[in-house]
Protein backbone atom coordinates (compact mmCIF):
# COMPACT_ATOMS: atom_id res chain seq x y z
CA UNK A 1 0.00 0.00 0.00
CA UNK A 2 2.85 2.15 1.06
CA UNK A 3 4.02 1.84 -2.78
CA UNK A 4 1.36 2.41 -4.42
CA UNK A 5 0.32 5.63 -2.17
CA UNK A 6 3.83 6.96 -3.16
CA UNK A 7 3.74 6.49 -6.81
CA UNK A 8 0.02 7.92 -6.79
CA UNK A 9 1.07 11.42 -5.13
CA UNK A 10 4.27 11.48 -7.24
CA UNK A 11 2.78 11.19 -10.25
CA UNK A 12 0.36 13.71 -9.04
CA UNK A 13 3.35 16.13 -8.36
CA UNK A 14 4.91 15.27 -11.73
CA UNK A 15 1.27 16.71 -13.65
CA UNK A 16 1.51 19.61 -11.82
CA UNK A 17 4.87 20.20 -12.34
CA UNK A 18 4.79 19.98 -15.80
CA UNK A 19 1.68 21.78 -15.94
CA UNK A 20 2.22 24.85 -14.65
CA UNK A 21 6.20 24.60 -13.58
CA UNK A 22 7.05 24.28 -17.51
CA UNK A 23 5.34 26.88 -18.75
CA UNK A 24 6.47 29.38 -16.46
CA UNK A 25 10.13 28.45 -17.01
CA UNK A 26 10.03 28.73 -20.48
CA UNK A 27 8.24 32.05 -20.26
CA UNK A 28 11.26 33.16 -18.03
CA UNK A 29 13.92 32.07 -20.29
CA UNK A 30 12.02 34.02 -22.61
CA UNK A 31 11.59 36.98 -21.04
CA UNK A 32 15.31 36.97 -20.36
CA UNK A 33 16.23 36.47 -24.06
CA UNK A 34 14.14 39.55 -24.74
CA UNK A 35 15.22 41.52 -22.07
CA UNK A 36 18.93 41.13 -22.88
CA UNK A 37 18.38 41.66 -26.73
CA UNK A 38 16.29 45.10 -25.36
CA UNK A 39 19.46 46.26 -23.78
CA UNK A 40 22.24 45.34 -26.01
CA UNK A 41 19.60 47.24 -28.69
CA UNK A 42 19.36 50.47 -26.10
CA UNK A 43 23.00 50.39 -25.94
CA UNK A 44 23.21 50.70 -29.68
CA UNK A 45 20.70 53.22 -29.27
CA UNK A 46 22.77 55.42 -26.34
CA UNK A 47 25.82 55.21 -29.35
CA UNK A 48 24.03 56.31 -32.08
CA UNK A 49 23.06 59.50 -30.45
CA UNK A 50 26.34 59.89 -29.15
CA UNK A 51 27.70 59.79 -32.80
CA UNK A 52 25.79 62.05 -34.38
CA UNK A 53 27.97 65.12 -33.44
CA UNK A 54 31.18 63.30 -34.35
CA UNK A 55 29.52 61.71 -37.76
CA UNK A 56 27.97 64.96 -38.89
CA UNK A 57 31.02 67.47 -38.13
CA UNK A 58 33.47 64.79 -38.84
CA UNK A 59 35.51 65.49 -35.37
CA UNK A 60 36.34 63.22 -32.40
CA UNK A 61 34.25 63.23 -29.17
CA UNK A 62 35.24 62.33 -25.42
CA UNK A 63 31.75 61.04 -24.56
CA UNK A 64 31.86 58.60 -27.76
CA UNK A 65 35.37 57.76 -26.58
CA UNK A 66 33.85 56.95 -23.20
CA UNK A 67 30.98 54.44 -24.96
CA UNK A 68 33.43 53.04 -26.45
CA UNK A 69 35.37 52.26 -22.83
CA UNK A 70 32.21 51.33 -21.62
CA UNK A 71 31.92 48.43 -24.43
CA UNK A 72 35.21 47.38 -23.86
CA UNK A 73 34.54 46.72 -20.22
CA UNK A 74 31.35 44.38 -21.24
CA UNK A 75 33.33 42.77 -23.83
CA UNK A 76 31.01 44.06 -26.10
CA UNK A 77 31.99 44.86 -30.17
CA UNK A 78 31.21 47.76 -31.42
CA UNK A 79 31.90 50.27 -34.28
CA UNK A 80 30.72 53.28 -35.75
CA UNK A 81 30.39 53.89 -39.42
CA UNK A 82 30.10 56.76 -41.75
CA UNK A 83 27.68 56.69 -44.37
CA UNK A 84 29.92 55.75 -46.32
CA UNK A 85 30.59 52.27 -44.25
CA UNK A 86 33.88 53.82 -43.48
CA UNK A 87 34.96 52.63 -39.66
CA UNK A 88 34.81 56.42 -37.46
CA UNK A 89 35.33 54.42 -34.69
CA UNK A 90 35.52 51.01 -33.10
CA UNK A 91 36.34 48.16 -30.24
CA UNK A 92 37.24 45.08 -31.12
CA UNK A 93 35.74 43.26 -34.71
CA UNK A 94 32.10 42.31 -35.07
CA UNK A 95 31.56 39.38 -37.22
CA UNK A 96 30.84 39.38 -40.44
CA UNK A 97 27.27 38.22 -40.42
CA UNK A 98 26.19 42.71 -38.71
CA UNK A 99 26.88 43.40 -42.83
CA UNK A 100 23.33 41.69 -44.08
CA UNK A 101 21.77 42.63 -40.72
CA UNK A 102 23.23 46.75 -41.35
CA UNK A 103 21.56 46.32 -44.51
CA UNK A 104 18.69 45.13 -43.77
CA UNK A 105 18.48 48.32 -41.47
CA UNK A 106 18.98 50.81 -43.49
CA UNK A 107 16.78 49.24 -46.35
CA UNK A 108 14.24 49.59 -43.83
CA UNK A 109 15.62 52.45 -42.17
CA UNK A 110 14.89 51.06 -38.82
CA UNK A 111 16.71 49.10 -35.97
CA UNK A 112 17.84 45.72 -36.13
CA UNK A 113 18.30 42.93 -34.10
CA UNK A 114 19.26 39.27 -33.97
CA UNK A 115 19.89 36.59 -31.52
CA UNK A 116 22.76 34.13 -32.21
CA UNK A 117 23.79 31.13 -30.08
CA UNK A 118 26.62 32.70 -28.66
CA UNK A 119 26.15 36.72 -29.30
CA UNK A 120 23.22 39.07 -29.81
CA UNK A 121 23.97 41.98 -32.64
CA UNK A 122 22.65 45.08 -32.93
CA UNK A 123 21.90 47.52 -35.45
CA UNK A 124 21.19 51.20 -35.00
CA UNK A 125 21.10 53.97 -38.14
CA UNK A 126 22.80 57.63 -36.97
CA UNK A 127 20.26 60.16 -38.25
CA UNK A 128 20.86 63.84 -38.26
CA UNK A 129 19.34 65.55 -35.55
CA UNK A 130 17.87 62.33 -34.53
CA UNK A 131 14.94 62.75 -37.11
CA UNK A 132 14.04 59.77 -39.41
CA UNK A 133 14.34 61.68 -42.27
CA UNK A 134 17.16 62.78 -45.20
CA UNK A 135 20.26 60.87 -45.14
CA UNK A 136 21.57 59.01 -42.64
CA UNK A 137 24.71 59.92 -41.08
CA UNK A 138 26.25 56.20 -40.61
CA UNK A 139 25.57 53.08 -38.46
CA UNK A 140 26.02 51.79 -35.28
CA UNK A 141 26.76 47.96 -35.04
CA UNK A 142 26.96 46.31 -31.33
CA UNK A 143 27.87 42.79 -30.83
CA UNK A 144 27.16 41.55 -27.54
CA UNK A 145 27.85 38.11 -26.61
CA UNK A 146 24.94 35.70 -24.92
CA UNK A 147 27.42 33.77 -22.03
CA UNK A 148 25.64 35.86 -19.64
CA UNK A 149 22.35 35.57 -20.41
CA UNK A 150 22.60 31.72 -21.15
CA UNK A 151 24.51 31.53 -17.77
CA UNK A 152 21.40 32.97 -16.46
CA UNK A 153 18.71 30.57 -18.18
CA UNK A 154 21.09 27.47 -16.75
CA UNK A 155 20.75 28.70 -13.63
CA UNK A 156 17.07 29.25 -13.97
CA UNK A 157 16.66 25.95 -15.42
CA UNK A 158 18.93 24.44 -12.41
CA UNK A 159 16.60 26.17 -9.78
CA UNK A 160 13.80 24.99 -11.59
CA UNK A 161 14.96 21.50 -11.76
CA UNK A 162 15.97 21.55 -7.77
CA UNK A 163 12.19 22.90 -6.88
CA UNK A 164 10.71 20.38 -8.70
CA UNK A 165 13.25 17.47 -6.94
CA UNK A 166 12.12 19.26 -3.62
CA UNK A 167 8.66 18.83 -4.26
CA UNK A 168 9.25 15.28 -5.78
CA UNK A 169 11.16 14.54 -2.20
CA UNK A 170 8.41 15.97 -0.25
CA UNK A 171 5.76 14.33 -2.09
CA UNK A 172 8.03 11.13 -0.82
CA UNK A 173 8.05 11.72 2.67
CA UNK A 174 5.40 12.84 3.00
CA UNK A 175 3.57 10.18 1.21
CA UNK A 176 5.88 7.38 2.87
CA UNK A 177 4.36 9.60 6.40
CA UNK A 178 0.98 9.01 5.49
CA UNK A 179 0.82 5.50 4.23
CA UNK A 180 2.85 4.25 7.13
CA UNK A 181 0.51 6.67 9.39
CA UNK A 182 -2.83 4.38 7.72
CA UNK A 183 -0.63 0.79 7.58
CA UNK A 184 1.04 0.78 10.57
CA UNK A 185 -1.97 0.05 12.77
CA UNK A 186 -3.69 -2.07 9.78
CA UNK A 187 -0.44 -4.49 9.99
CA UNK A 188 -0.87 -4.09 14.01
CA UNK A 189 -4.51 -5.18 13.41
CA UNK A 190 -3.69 -7.61 11.17
CA UNK A 191 -0.74 -9.43 13.40
CA UNK A 192 -3.65 -9.34 16.48
CA UNK A 193 -6.46 -11.21 13.88
CA UNK A 194 -3.16 -13.90 13.18
CA UNK A 195 -2.43 -14.24 17.15
CA UNK A 196 -6.11 -14.76 17.82
CA UNK A 197 -6.25 -17.15 14.73
CA UNK A 198 -3.05 -18.87 16.06
CA UNK A 199 -5.09 -19.61 19.49
CA UNK A 200 -3.53 -16.28 21.56
CA UNK A 201 -7.31 -14.97 22.47
CA UNK A 202 -5.60 -11.98 24.45
CA UNK A 203 -4.54 -10.29 21.78
CA UNK A 204 -5.49 -6.96 21.01
CA UNK A 205 -5.07 -4.33 18.43
CA UNK A 206 -3.73 -0.51 18.94
CA UNK A 207 -6.27 2.09 19.32
CA UNK A 208 -4.30 5.50 19.69
CA UNK A 209 -2.86 5.75 16.44
CA UNK A 210 -4.18 6.22 12.54
CA UNK A 211 -7.29 7.93 11.26
CA UNK A 212 -10.18 8.01 12.86
CA UNK A 213 -12.08 5.16 11.22
CA UNK A 214 -9.05 2.74 11.85
CA UNK A 215 -9.13 3.87 15.16
CA UNK A 216 -12.84 2.85 15.05
CA UNK A 217 -12.47 -0.50 13.20
CA UNK A 218 -9.68 -1.66 16.01
CA UNK A 219 -11.86 -0.84 18.64
CA UNK A 220 -14.67 -2.71 17.20
CA UNK A 221 -11.97 -5.78 16.69
CA UNK A 222 -10.66 -5.68 20.07
CA UNK A 223 -14.18 -6.02 21.22
CA UNK A 224 -15.19 -8.80 19.30
CA UNK A 225 -12.04 -10.25 20.65
CA UNK A 226 -12.71 -9.84 23.76
CA UNK A 227 -16.39 -11.41 23.56
CA UNK A 228 -14.54 -14.28 21.58
CA UNK A 229 -12.29 -14.95 24.09
CA UNK A 230 -15.80 -14.65 26.92
CA UNK A 231 -17.42 -17.31 24.64
CA UNK A 232 -14.29 -19.24 24.28
CA UNK A 233 -13.24 -19.69 27.81
CA UNK A 234 -16.93 -19.89 28.79
CA UNK A 235 -17.33 -23.24 26.69
CA UNK A 236 -13.52 -24.47 27.57
CA UNK A 237 -14.44 -24.34 30.71
CA UNK A 238 -18.20 -25.76 29.98
CA UNK A 239 -16.49 -28.80 28.32
CA UNK A 240 -14.12 -29.31 31.40
CA UNK A 241 -16.61 -29.33 33.81
CA UNK A 242 -18.66 -31.96 31.19
CA UNK A 243 -15.41 -33.72 31.39
CA UNK A 244 -15.42 -34.13 34.82
CA UNK A 245 -19.21 -34.75 35.50
CA UNK A 246 -19.86 -37.17 32.75
CA UNK A 247 -16.66 -39.21 33.48
CA UNK A 248 -16.80 -39.95 36.76
CA UNK A 249 -20.17 -41.15 36.95
CA UNK A 250 -19.24 -43.47 33.88
CA UNK A 251 -16.15 -44.85 35.48
CA UNK A 252 -18.09 -45.35 38.86
CA UNK A 253 -21.03 -47.15 36.81
CA UNK A 254 -18.70 -49.82 34.84
CA UNK A 255 -16.43 -50.05 38.09
CA UNK A 256 -19.79 -51.68 39.76
CA UNK A 257 -21.24 -53.55 36.54
CA UNK A 258 -17.29 -55.30 36.97
CA UNK A 259 -18.41 -56.52 40.38
CA UNK A 260 -21.78 -57.41 39.80
CA UNK A 261 -20.21 -59.75 36.83
CA UNK A 262 -17.86 -61.00 38.71
CA UNK A 263 -20.02 -62.33 41.01
CA UNK A 264 -23.01 -62.71 39.11
CA UNK A 265 -24.75 -65.82 37.85
CA UNK A 266 -24.53 -67.17 33.83
CA UNK A 267 -28.16 -65.92 33.31
CA UNK A 268 -27.14 -62.07 34.81
CA UNK A 269 -23.65 -61.92 33.76
CA UNK A 270 -25.13 -61.87 30.05
CA UNK A 271 -27.18 -59.50 30.80
CA UNK A 272 -24.39 -57.33 33.06
CA UNK A 273 -22.18 -58.02 29.87
CA UNK A 274 -24.44 -55.97 27.78
CA UNK A 275 -24.87 -53.24 30.50
CA UNK A 276 -21.19 -52.62 30.33
CA UNK A 277 -21.08 -52.76 25.74
CA UNK A 278 -23.86 -50.07 26.57
CA UNK A 279 -21.47 -48.00 29.35
CA UNK A 280 -18.61 -48.30 26.91
CA UNK A 281 -20.48 -47.02 24.11
CA UNK A 282 -21.43 -44.12 26.17
CA UNK A 283 -18.62 -43.37 27.23
CA UNK A 284 -17.07 -43.31 23.51
CA UNK A 285 -19.81 -41.33 22.62
CA UNK A 286 -18.94 -38.42 25.19
CA UNK A 287 -15.35 -38.41 24.40
CA UNK A 288 -16.36 -38.28 20.69
CA UNK A 289 -19.10 -35.45 22.16
CA UNK A 290 -16.03 -33.64 23.58
CA UNK A 291 -13.93 -33.75 20.71
CA UNK A 292 -15.85 -32.49 18.39
CA UNK A 293 -16.60 -29.66 20.56
CA UNK A 294 -13.09 -28.94 20.60
CA UNK A 295 -12.59 -29.06 17.02
CA UNK A 296 -15.11 -26.62 16.90
CA UNK A 297 -13.91 -24.40 19.11
CA UNK A 298 -9.98 -24.66 19.80
CA UNK A 299 -7.63 -22.03 18.01
CA UNK A 300 -4.24 -23.80 17.95
CA UNK A 301 -0.98 -22.77 16.20
CA UNK A 302 -0.53 -24.20 13.16
CA UNK A 303 2.72 -25.94 12.33
CA UNK A 304 3.95 -26.76 8.46
CA UNK A 305 3.73 -30.94 7.77
CA UNK A 306 5.14 -32.96 5.69
CA UNK A 307 2.31 -35.28 4.95
CA UNK A 308 4.23 -38.15 3.96
CA UNK A 309 5.85 -39.30 7.11
CA UNK A 310 3.27 -38.01 9.18
CA UNK A 311 0.81 -39.96 7.26
CA UNK A 312 2.83 -42.96 7.10
CA UNK A 313 3.29 -42.91 10.83
CA UNK A 314 -0.18 -42.87 11.70
CA UNK A 315 -0.93 -46.34 9.20
CA UNK A 316 1.94 -47.86 10.97
CA UNK A 317 0.49 -47.24 14.46
CA UNK A 318 -2.84 -48.63 12.71
CA UNK A 319 -2.05 -51.75 11.32
CA UNK A 320 -1.51 -54.33 13.81
CA UNK A 321 -5.74 -52.74 14.37
CA UNK A 322 -5.91 -53.92 10.59
CA UNK A 323 -4.64 -56.82 10.91
CA UNK A 324 -6.45 -58.14 13.84
CA UNK A 325 -9.90 -57.30 11.81
CA UNK A 326 -8.52 -58.68 8.61
CA UNK A 327 -7.94 -55.26 6.90
CA UNK A 328 -5.12 -54.30 4.72
CA UNK A 329 -3.69 -50.99 4.81
CA UNK A 330 -1.75 -49.71 1.90
CA UNK A 331 -0.37 -45.92 1.23
CA UNK A 332 0.32 -44.62 -2.21
CA UNK A 333 2.09 -41.09 -2.63
CA UNK A 334 2.52 -40.03 -6.25
CA UNK A 335 4.88 -38.12 -7.19
CA UNK A 336 8.57 -37.83 -6.93
CA UNK A 337 10.50 -37.10 -3.31
CA UNK A 338 11.80 -33.66 -4.02
CA UNK A 339 8.05 -31.97 -4.14
CA UNK A 340 6.28 -33.51 -1.31
CA UNK A 341 3.50 -32.28 0.19
CA UNK A 342 3.30 -29.48 2.53
CA UNK A 343 0.62 -28.36 4.62
CA UNK A 344 0.19 -25.92 8.06
CA UNK A 345 -2.16 -27.60 10.17
CA UNK A 346 -2.98 -27.25 13.88
CA UNK A 347 -1.01 -29.11 16.59
CA UNK A 348 -2.54 -32.67 16.06
CA UNK A 349 -4.91 -32.53 14.06
CA UNK A 350 -3.92 -34.44 11.07
CA UNK A 351 -3.84 -37.52 13.79
CA UNK A 352 -7.27 -36.69 15.40
CA UNK A 353 -8.34 -36.92 11.47
CA UNK A 354 -6.47 -39.73 10.29
CA UNK A 355 -7.26 -41.65 12.94
CA UNK A 356 -10.77 -41.03 12.58
CA UNK A 357 -10.94 -42.09 9.34
CA UNK A 358 -9.10 -45.13 9.50
CA UNK A 359 -11.12 -46.44 12.64
CA UNK A 360 -14.26 -45.71 10.41
CA UNK A 361 -12.87 -47.46 7.30
CA UNK A 362 -11.65 -50.47 9.27
CA UNK A 363 -15.32 -50.85 11.36
CA UNK A 364 -16.57 -50.66 7.94
CA UNK A 365 -14.54 -53.98 6.85
CA UNK A 366 -14.50 -55.54 10.32
CA UNK A 367 -16.81 -58.05 9.41
CA UNK A 368 -15.89 -59.07 5.76
CA UNK A 369 -12.21 -57.91 5.67
CA UNK A 370 -11.13 -55.98 2.66
CA UNK A 371 -8.41 -52.82 1.87
CA UNK A 372 -7.88 -49.70 2.87
CA UNK A 373 -5.96 -47.32 0.69
CA UNK A 374 -4.61 -44.10 2.32
CA UNK A 375 -3.50 -41.70 -0.61
CA UNK A 376 -1.17 -38.23 -0.69
CA UNK A 377 -0.56 -35.86 -3.22
CA UNK A 378 0.11 -32.40 -4.46
CA UNK A 379 -2.67 -30.02 -5.56
CA UNK A 380 -3.29 -26.75 -7.27
CA UNK A 381 -4.37 -25.53 -4.05
CA UNK A 382 -2.10 -27.80 -2.20
CA UNK A 383 -1.98 -30.90 -0.70
CA UNK A 384 -4.81 -33.79 -1.05
CA UNK A 385 -5.57 -36.51 1.39
CA UNK A 386 -7.39 -39.82 0.35
CA UNK A 387 -8.63 -42.68 2.21
CA UNK A 388 -10.89 -45.10 0.40
CA UNK A 389 -11.91 -48.23 1.23
CA UNK A 390 -13.81 -51.09 -0.56
CA UNK A 391 -16.13 -51.65 2.31
CA UNK A 392 -20.27 -51.35 1.90
CA UNK A 393 -20.12 -47.53 1.20
CA UNK A 394 -22.89 -45.23 1.72
CA UNK A 395 -25.90 -44.26 -0.61
CA UNK A 396 -26.68 -40.50 -1.28
CA UNK A 397 -28.80 -39.89 1.27
CA UNK A 398 -26.39 -41.13 4.08
CA UNK A 399 -23.30 -39.27 2.31
CA UNK A 400 -25.62 -36.14 2.61
CA UNK A 401 -25.96 -36.65 6.51
CA UNK A 402 -22.64 -38.02 7.06
CA UNK A 403 -20.89 -35.02 8.71
CA UNK A 404 -24.00 -34.25 11.35
CA UNK A 405 -23.34 -35.23 14.77
CA UNK A 406 -24.92 -39.01 15.40
CA UNK A 407 -25.75 -39.76 12.21
CA UNK A 408 -23.89 -43.48 11.86
CA UNK A 409 -25.45 -44.75 8.28
CA UNK A 410 -24.90 -47.78 7.65
CA UNK A 411 -22.12 -48.43 9.94
CA UNK A 412 -21.67 -48.85 13.44
CA UNK A 413 -19.72 -46.15 15.54
CA UNK A 414 -21.04 -43.50 17.34
CA UNK A 415 -21.78 -41.09 14.17
CA UNK A 416 -19.14 -38.31 15.43
CA UNK A 417 -15.67 -39.57 13.23
CA UNK A 418 -16.81 -37.57 10.22
CA UNK A 419 -18.24 -34.56 11.56
CA UNK A 420 -14.86 -34.25 13.74
CA UNK A 421 -12.81 -34.98 10.47
CA UNK A 422 -15.21 -32.38 8.95
CA UNK A 423 -14.58 -29.87 11.85
CA UNK A 424 -10.99 -30.57 11.90
CA UNK A 425 -10.66 -29.82 7.93
CA UNK A 426 -12.49 -26.42 7.90
CA UNK A 427 -11.13 -24.91 10.92
CA UNK A 428 -7.86 -25.59 9.33
CA UNK A 429 -9.11 -23.86 5.99
CA UNK A 430 -9.61 -27.21 4.48
CA UNK A 431 -12.59 -28.94 2.51
CA UNK A 432 -13.72 -32.62 3.00
CA UNK A 433 -15.87 -34.74 0.15
CA UNK A 434 -16.92 -38.13 0.13
CA UNK A 435 -17.26 -40.03 -2.94
CA UNK A 436 -18.30 -43.71 -4.23
CA UNK A 437 -14.79 -46.08 -4.56
CA UNK A 438 -14.57 -47.55 -7.86
CA UNK A 439 -15.72 -50.89 -7.23
CA UNK A 440 -17.43 -50.24 -4.63
CA UNK A 441 -16.59 -48.49 -0.86
CA UNK A 442 -16.37 -44.83 0.43
CA UNK A 443 -14.02 -42.99 -0.38
CA UNK A 444 -13.24 -39.56 1.81
CA UNK A 445 -11.03 -36.63 0.31
CA UNK A 446 -9.35 -34.24 2.39
CA UNK A 447 -7.95 -31.11 0.49
CA UNK A 448 -5.40 -28.63 2.32
CA UNK A 449 -4.24 -25.37 1.45
CA UNK A 450 -0.43 -25.05 1.39
CA UNK A 451 1.95 -23.41 3.55
CA UNK A 452 1.70 -20.16 1.91
CA UNK A 453 -1.82 -19.30 3.19
CA UNK A 454 -0.17 -19.27 6.69
CA UNK A 455 3.23 -17.91 6.13
CA UNK A 456 1.44 -15.06 4.32
CA UNK A 457 2.19 -15.30 1.04
CA UNK A 458 1.21 -15.73 -2.84
CA UNK A 459 1.66 -16.22 -5.87
CA UNK A 460 0.51 -13.30 -7.76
Amino acid sequence: MTRRIVLALLALTATVLIAAVLPLAFNAAAHERDAFINDAAATARSVAALAEEPLGDHISDSALNAALTAAARQHDELLVLDAQGNVVASQGVPREAWRQLAAEAAERGAPATELTKDRVIAVETVWNDGKFNGEPLGTVVLERPTAPLNQNIEDLWLYLALLASGAMAAAVGIAIYFARWVNRPLAGLDSAAKQIADGDLSARARTRSGPPEVRRMAATFNMMAGRLETLVHGHRAMLADASHQLRTPLTALRLRLDLLAADSPPTAAAELAGAQEEVARLSRLVDGLLATARAESAAERVVPINLIPAVAERVAAWQPVADAHGVKLVTENPGDGENRPRVSLGVGHLEQMLDNLLDNAIEALSDRGGRVTVTVANSDAGATLTVADDGPGMTPQERSRAFLRFSTGSQNGTGLGLAIVQRLVTSNGGTVRLEDTPGGGLTVVLEFPGTALHDGTSSG
